[in-house]
């Protein structure tokens, strides 16, 4: 087989060089307008009364939307109360207990899958699961789609920190007569413990902007949350709704909801991010 000139494979590997480049690029722009547009349209909405008021009724100018960030805390909170201890323990089972077992192979592929999976239905699964039965949407339906979203992220994170502890930890634990399970909380969560946050907050990050599931569970409510048993107002579905809306004021207010939603992702994105160096550093 005849080789290849050197100048040949120089301008083939300029030519690849080029068009990562180019696909880098046309990435960071899109990215950059995306960002630009939220925060000259959205800054503009954001005074005290955003945060402070209630939505006022069609037509009408002013208000908030106090009730849907009151609404998407308390069911972003709830859904992390359920959706992180359970990705942790099975990211542990998967790292330390099931690593090369059958039920761990079919866990890690099952999990693979889960985060694969669109939202919507996730959302259309727990409407049928918890909505339809009650015959009303509920801020805990809505919670609970939100974990399982949360789920797979926590998971795969969990088993990755804890692949990156050093064996002679657990070697050391062991031998000194401590449980496995006592080795794993008290020293592998301890030297884990960075990677398992930034776990946490990207899958925070990762429910952040999410729509299709609530408008299945948790749809939304112009009203301050009284239970998460009724409707519950939340931003993404806000955003949805005012963005459609005929009125200029209301379209206002969409813009600013995504600025809200837009600088919490990023963030959390960036605390994550500066976890993850200083695990890996």
């Amino acid at each position: 087989m005849k080789p290849r000139s050197i100048r040949r494979r120089k301008a083939f590997d300029r030519t690849i060089k080029g068009l990562a480049m180019a696909a880098t690029s046309i990435g960071i722009f899109f990215l950059g307008w995306i960002l630009w547009e939220v925060l000259k349209r959205g800054a503009a909405s954001i005074n005290l009364a955003f945060f402070t008021h209630l939505p006022m009724p069609p037509g009408m100018e002013g208000g908030g939307v106090y009730n849907a960030i009151v609404g998407t805390i308390l069911m972003t909170v709830l859904a992390t109360a359920i959706g992180v201890p359970c990705g942790i323990f099975a990211g542990v089972y998967l790292a330390e207990f099931g690593k090369y077992s059958r039920l761990g192979m079919f866990v890690r592929f099952a999990v693979n899958v889960f985060m694969g999976i669109p939202s919507i239905i996730i959302g259309l699964f727990v409407f049928l699961l918890l909505v339809a039965p009650v015959r009303h949407f509920s801020g805990y339906a809505g919670a609970v789609a939100l974990s399982l979203l949360m789920f797979p992220v926590v998971t795969r994170t969990t088993e990755d920190m804890l692949n990156m502890v050093p064996n002679a930890l657990r070697e050391a634990a062991l031998c000194i007569g401590a449980p496995r399970w006592i080795a794993t909380v008290t020293i592998l969560f301890r030297s884990a413990k960075t990677g398992l946050i930034t776990g946490v907050l990207l899958s925070v990050a990762r429910v952040s902007g999410e729509t299709a599931p609530l408008l299945f569970t948790a749809l939304n409510s112009p009203y301050l949350l009284r239970s998460l048993r009724e409707p519950t107002g939340n931003l993404t579905v806000t955003i949805f709704q005012y963005a459609m809306s005929p009125y200029p004021d209301w379209n206002q207010i969409a813009w600013g909801a995504s600025f809200v939603i837009m600088v919490t992702v990023l963030l959390f994105n960036i605390i994550a991010r500066f976890l993850m160096k200083e695990t890996t550093g």
